[in-house]
């Protein structure tokens, strides 16, 4: 049987960490020297409902990243130090030592380097010199959805392997601070800093923890513009368009029915849902899109609460909550995340 077993995530975070009044505050300073309406930031910074956030580096350094290049030597020495404590973590929870990963995936959408980073936690880690990478960029906030899926797929061909998927998200060093528009404010207030690990086995392996069932990954067509970004010398500038909850209900009550008729189950039989906490419209959307009880997301209001959207690492941290306190054996769980393509990624999870 196909049997790909979640063991463990780990999870890291810089250690600067901000409620939301002080990151206000400091938005506040920095742009009311371009006269704009500071109701309007206000408005939309409580709106999205985090109460804090980790940040990859002190709030008063943000000033001194003068371009791209030296955001993004932030964004590798930061990634590299809550990446590899991430892995670090994860490994420790599912008994594995470093040496006996097969396989590694790296999924980002915050910075770029090559070797990638995960390259360069290959020494740093004493991990296998004959380790396959597979640094994945571009997916964003769909990256941990499918990046388990992806892992899931592997270990059907090497059922004997541990693969370890590694999330490093520091949206705070993208944020363009020159940029006022709406889609730039509220990613201010929204995205966060942080990386998870998630360690999965393959069948001829044992350990506690959910299976895969199966993945499912659907595809938007003529969605490109709903998210991503706009790259140019200044680095990252964010595309966020208000359609995003509107594609989540127009299209995945569908997508969910017919991915779990095929397995014969119906939506009241899922114990466990896990979904990708992109912000209150997006979990607004998937419950009405789902008919979820209002204590369905629980564990992903929380998260976003706690510390924001993070992009790909979000829907890891979620996870991690629920491997915590897993359902009765024999229980069903869906993570679910969507994503720039526009897209939308499912995997079925059995305990």
């Amino acid at each position: 049987p196909r049997v790909m077993i979640i063991a463990a995530v780990g999870a890291a975070f810089p250690p600067h960490y901000y409620d939301q009044e002080r990151l206000l505050e400091a938005f506040r300073a920095h742009w009311a020297r371009r006269h704009h309406k500071l109701d309007r930031l206000e408005a939309l910074h409580r709106n999205v409902l985090v109460g804090g956030r980790h940040l990859a580096l002190p709030l008063e350094e943000y000033e001194r990243l003068g371009s791209f290049g030296e955001a993004n030597d932030a964004w590798i020495r930061v990634g590299l130090e809550v990446g590899e404590e991430a892995v670090r973590r994860a490994l420790d929870g599912a008994g594995v030592a470093p040496p006996d990963v097969s396989a590694l995936l790296f999924v980002t959408v915050t910075g770029v380097a090559t070797p990638s980073l995960d390259a360069r936690l290959v020494n740093r880690m004493e991990l296998a010199s004959n380790i396959k990478r597979v640094p994945l960029f571009g997916l964003g906030c769909v990256a941990g959805a499918a990046g388990l899926a992806r892992a899931a797929d592997y270990l059907t061909a090497f059922p004997g392997e541990v693969v370890v998927l590694l999330s490093i998200e520091l949206c705070s060093l993208t944020l363009q601070r020159e940029d006022l528009s709406i889609p730039n404010l509220i990613a201010s207030g929204l995205f966060g800093d942080g990386a998870a690990a998630a360690v999965m086995v393959g069948s001829e392996r044992s350990a506690a923890g959910p299976r895969v069932v199966a993945t499912r990954s659907v595809f938007y067509r003529d969605s490109e513009r709903a998210m991503g970004w706009d790259i140019s010398e200044r680095g990252f500038k964010v595309v966020l368009s208000a359609e995003v909850p509107e594609l989540t209900r127009r299209h995945l009550r569908g997508d969910v029915d017919g991915f779990l008729a095929e397995h014969g189950l119906v939506r009241s039989q899922i114990s466990r849902w896990i979904a990708h906490p992109g912000g209150p419209r997006v979990l607004q959307a998937v419950e009405e899109a789902l008919e979820l009880a209002p204590e369905a997301l629980e564990i992903s209001w929380r998260s976003l609460r706690e510390t924001g959207n993070l992009s790909s690492t979000s829907v890891l941290l979620v996870l991690r909550e629920v491997l915590g306190r897993p359902p009765a054996a024999g229980s069903y769980g869906l993570l679910l995340a969507m994503g720039p393509g526009f897209c939308s990624e499912l995997v079925l999870l059995q305990w």
